[in-house]
């Protein structure tokens, strides 16, 4: 089989480096990770040559590397993903509607201003905490315990997971593909550059729970 019929899950689950050049052309390796990279380039109308040069020029390079997630045992994935994706998020939210408040209320007036980003990360922030909070009290202790019982919260989390994928999509249309207009303040540039970062993280996140953790156990 081509790259290009392979899953873009599974290539980002075996390529190093390759979830980076699916950020860089916007292609969404997690919550749609079952699409092959050709239909996965023809949804977002992009060069399915340029992706997979990319891609070549990291198998070229890596070819005698292992990637550090795939060596881990699954429980130590597990606080991998806690301590890394988890947390994180619980941080990340607070501080981004913080500043998408002051952001909304200083400039309500400016035709680039995001209106209701406030809101969608609050929701947001409700979704994905109480969902983090099902996988860590119920659905991560069933894994440890090799539970067969788990393959039903498993769907249960990856539908989440596609909720999860549609507010980021609804996110990046509220804020221009998360890019700040022509002389934005400094907090407003701080708010895209954190969105960019928390956007980038939960995908990492879905990813490697989607396409390695839940993988190991379906």
């Amino acid at each position: 089989m081509g790259m290009n019929q392979q899953s873009v899950g599974e290539i980002a689950r075996s390529i190093n480096g390759a979830t980076a050049v699916f950020h860089k052309y916007r292609l969404d390796f997690c919550c749609n990770g079952h699409l092959t990279l050709e239909d996965a380039c023809v949804k977002k109308n992009v060069g399915i040559e340029d992706v997979m040069n990319d891609l070549q020029v990291l198998i070229n390079h890596q070819k005698e590397h292992v990637d550090r997630v795939e060596a881990l045992q699954t429980h130590e994935l597990i606080e991998h993903i806690v301590a890394r994706y988890h947390e994180v998020h619980r941080h990340q939210l607070p501080e981004l509607i913080r500043l998408a408040e002051r952001v909304e209320k200083v400039h309500k007036a400016h035709p680039d201003c995001p209106i209701g980003l406030t809101n969608l990360l609050m929701s947001m922030q409700q979704e994905l905490f109480s969902h983090m909070m099902k996988e860590e009290q119920i659905l991560f202790p069933m894994i440890r315990a090799h539970q067969p019982q788990a393959a039903h919260p498993i769907e249960m989390m990856r539908y989440e997971h596609t909720l999860h994928g549609e507010s980021l999509e609804a996110l990046e249309k509220l804020t221009h593909d998360i890019t700040p207009p022509a002389g934005a303040c400094n907090t407003w540039q701080a708010l895209y550059i954190g969105l960019n970062t928390f956007k980038q993280d939960l995908m990492q996140h879905i990813h490697l729970e989607n396409n390695e953790l839940f993988m190991r156990v379906s």
